[in-house]
């Protein structure tokens, strides 16, 4: 019943104050402009929670990391198995390169504000092709692992609807559904487009064939308190086993190996430094360091294995038992 690690208690209480934060603007409207953006940050919150769950399971016990999974599910926006096809499995393969579905050169490599943001609609698409994949080899191979998502479907949907009934029921139709979208709705929705997000940022104009500048990182304190360590990107990479609250530790072992460009000390300043600014003086936008993610060394294995299509979610049930194992060991 317990976390394996200790740091995972701040978790399980971010967890718990997922419903009570709800559940107050539910009962009382008027703490809606209060905590309508705890909701939005919960949501997000829930995304890195689900990532690292699903790289570092919370518990010893299988039941209990299924339903961590679930609950989860419920306020990050989508089932959380989907961070194994599309992450576990493809981009911690591929790394932004030819093969990853969240690439982020997939129609320019420019990093401008309208890509930044619309990069959540392109994405999604793209990553719909390996879950529907997953979970075909699970339906097959692996009874267990599907019932799990299609439990975590189940889940999903009747929160989505149940919390829009309960307040609509509570509420009045129009006021109802205002209230839904501010506290529940939009923040899940936030939740998906956050971490989608993340990915583009820690990723944009790096190199991938590069051992240490293949992910760029948010190296600030609050913002990485605040987001369970998920700023620190590049030893992520280097071993997606490392528990969150390691990271920092790692990181500082390898921070000067990484390009100064890629260590960010502040998440704001990198917006205004890579949105705001070049949004007003477009030859300040940020470039590319080192070589571009379609710029192929000749004779490299990680590009011939792209080459000739080579997909873990359709080449190995072995990858479907990794799946389960990641969300129920």
């Amino acid at each position: 019943m317990l976390p394996r690690n200790s740091a995972d208690y701040r978790t399980l209480l971010w967890a718990l104050m997922m419903p009570v934060v709800f559940g107050a603007q539910l009962v009382n409207p008027k703490l809606v402009p209060y905590l309508s953006p705890v909701s939005f940050y919960l949501a997000m919150a829930a995304g890195t929670m689900a990532h690292n769950h699903n790289h570092c399971p919370t518990f010893k016990s299988k039941v209990m990391n299924s339903f961590y999974a679930n609950w989860i599910s419920v306020f990050y926006g989508y089932p959380a198995f989907a961070w194994i096809p599309t992450h576990n499995l493809n981009h911690h393969k591929h790394v932004n390169r030819e093969g990853d579905a969240t690439i982020t050169w997939r129609h320019t490599n420019r990093n401008v504000w309208y890509v930044a943001l619309s990069y959540y609609f392109v994405s999604a698409y793209y990553q719909s092709a390996p879950i529907k994949q997953y979970i075909a080899k699970a339906k097959t191979s692996n009874p267990r692992l599907y019932k799990q998502i299609i439990t975590q479907y189940v889940i999903w949907i009747s929160a989505l609807l149940g919390t829009f009934v309960a307040a609509m029921t509570l509420h009045g139709t129009w006021p109802g559904i205002k209230l839904w979208l501010l506290t529940f709705g939009l923040p899940s929705l936030f939740g998906t487009w956050s971490m989608m997000w993340f990915n583009y940022m820690q990723h944009v104009h790096c190199d991938p064939w590069s051992k240490f500048n293949h992910s760029r990182n948010i190296t600030g304190r609050v913002f990485n308190f605040l987001v369970f360590n998920n700023g620190l990107h590049t030893v992520h990479h280097a071993n997606a086993g490392w528990h969150w609250s390691t990271l920092r530790e790692h990181h500082e072992k390898i921070a000067h190996e990484v390009d100064p460009a890629l260590n960010q000390p502040s998440f704001w300043w990198w917006i205004i430094r890579g949105y705001v600014i070049p949004a007003f003086l477009p030859r300040l936008e940020t470039k590319q360091i080192g070589r571009a993610p379609f710029d192929v060394p000749k004779n490299d294995p990680r590009a011939i294995r792209s080459a000739v299509g080579d997909n873990p979610l359709t080449d190995s049930v072995e990858a479907v038992e990794a799946g389960s194992n990641a969300q129920m060991a």
